[in-house]
């Protein structure tokens, strides 16, 4: 289901790579490869938590 604009909470690409523990440019990377949506707001862009949340659970994998 998708969830309406209105409800979603946004993260800057500084929030987003302290979060993922990387870089801003990794997250400006990712973004520009069309892995992680993003919204562009002037000249800065935006992510939806959930979308972070989901991205990263398609690439959790088990160690061992």
């Amino acid at each position: 289901m998708v969830q309406p604009l209105s409800d979603s909470a946004f993260l800057t690409v500084q929030e987003v790579a302290g979060i993922l523990r990387v870089s801003t440019m990794t997250v400006y990377r990712i973004i520009k490869a069309n892995e992680l949506p993003a919204v562009r707001v002037g000249r800065s862009f935006r992510v939806a938590k959930t979308d972070v949340t989901t991205y990263l659970a398609e690439r959790y994998t088990q160690a061992g």
